[in-house]
């Protein structure tokens, strides 16, 4: 599969969520203290993102 999600460690010794497209990472979280705090951010990315509408706020 060439994307998925990933649970990393930062400096700082938090956990990350990335998602990750091939080897490039696309986005990511904020840290969280706590390995399920990151799991649940990719819980909540995939419960609620595939339905969300894009919005374009550059002005033309």
């Amino acid at each position: 599969m060439a994307h998925r999600f990933e649970i990393r460690k930062n400096k700082a010794g938090e956990f990350v969520a990335y998602f990750c497209f091939n080897k490039e990472a696309i986005f990511w979280t904020e840290g969280y203290k706590s390995k399920s705090g990151a799991q649940n951010a990719i819980d909540s990315i995939l419960k609620n993102g595939p339905g969300a509408p894009v919005e374009d706020t550059t002005s033309t």
